[in-house]
């Protein structure tokens, strides 16, 4: 399933390739988009002359003006509630929350506006709203600022949401959500803001796909986020004990990509699913479920998943045991039922 948008809004007007990080992918992608569409508007905390927290608004206003990034008080429910009046009146606004527990005091305005306008209105309004949230550990972050809260997002009928991992990603989806006629949930690992890659701005990416980042014929590895580097990592040091490891790049939690998940999972016939947010009631038991459900006569072994513990997120001098690590990746696959193991 995809998610139809106006393609001639993310569509670059020149083509760039470079190496640059996640976070400037996504300051390029939302310069890209308020220098090609009259209607797109940035705002939050701190993210004017500031730059934002982590300086991904770095340099728009200065550039643009303060009518297209301009910063807010410090009310996320405000924030949110100011995006719902804009969107409804034909503008595209793009609103940073600065961490994900953050977020929370606007849940109610996403969860009960947001994401129904569109169905309360039976299609006459929608909601072209992008909410843009770091999340995530990984940073030494103390309590509030470490939260991964995606599965309150993916639970809720009438929000997209979508996570990279890669900066082409980061560009190419962020061009995406603002282009979408409806509301946006955008997650942004924080952990991977500094990691770098390669980005071409013409690039397009369909939300509701998945990726393929390894071919292998043993396992299917299912992440998204910052957990789909930790997954290519344990499939390097499997390949090294003779494991043939494919990565699958989930990237759209909501909806779901089930076509490429299920594909991978039956070419392998085992999965573990990776995921940092507490296992209990979660997106990685949901991927789970769906895999369990379309490919429950293809598999040689129960789907694993590797996620945090199902306690706060751990302070700063804890937090590595906390994270899923590649050791428990690859304990995870040792446990699929391998024929030397009979």
């Amino acid at each position: 399933m995809t998610i139809a948008h106006d393609d001639t809004r993310t569509a670059p007007e020149v083509r760039e390739v470079a190496t640059m990080s996640m976070a400037a992918a996504l300051n390029r992608a939302l310069a890209d988009a308020i220098e090609s569409d009259p209607d797109v508007v940035v705002f939050g905390e701190d993210v004017g002359a500031l730059g934002g927290v982590f300086r991904i608004t770095d340099g728009l206003t200065a550039r643009f003006g303060e009518n297209r990034c301009f910063d807010t008080p410090l009310a996320e429910a405000g924030i949110v509630g100011t995006a719902v009046g804009m969107a409804m009146n034909g503008l595209r606004p793009v609103v940073e929350l600065q961490f994900d527990a953050f977020a929370l005091p606007a849940f109610e305005q996403i969860v009960s506006h947001v994401a129904k306008l569109g169905n309360r209105t039976r299609g006459g309004l929608r909601m072209p709203l992008v909410i843009r949230i770091p999340f995530g550990g990984g940073i030494g972050g103390v309590e509030h600022h470490c939260d991964s809260s995606e599965a309150y997002y993916a639970h809720t009928p009438g929000l997209t949401v979508v996570s990279p991992s890669t900066p082409q990603d980061a560009y190419s989806l962020l061009r995406a959500a603002i282009a979408s006629p409806d509301p946006v949930i955008f997650l942004e690992p924080k952990k991977l803001y500094w990691s770098k890659g390669e980005v071409d701005t013409s690039v397009t990416a369909e939300i509701g796909t998945a990726r393929i980042a390894r071919e292998g014929t043993d396992v299917t590895l299912l992440a998204y986020g910052a957990a789909v580097p930790l997954a290519l990592e344990a499939a390097e040091v499997a390949a090294s004990e003779g494991r043939s490891v494919q990565v699958v790049d989930v990237r759209s939690l909501s909806p779901f990509d089930d076509a490429t998940v299920t594909a991978a999972v039956k070419s392998t016939g085992r999965a573990v699913v990776i995921a940092e947010a507490p296992g209990y009631a979660s997106v990685a038991s949901e991927i789970q479920a769906r895999v369990f459900e379309r490919c429950f006569e293809y598999l040689e072994a129960p789907v694993r998943r590797v996620t945090g513990f199902d306690v706060p997120y751990a302070p700063p001098k804890l937090e590595h045991w906390y994270q899923p690590d590649v050791d428990r990746v690859l304990d995870a696959i040792d446990t699929l039922h391998w024929d030397e193991d009979v």
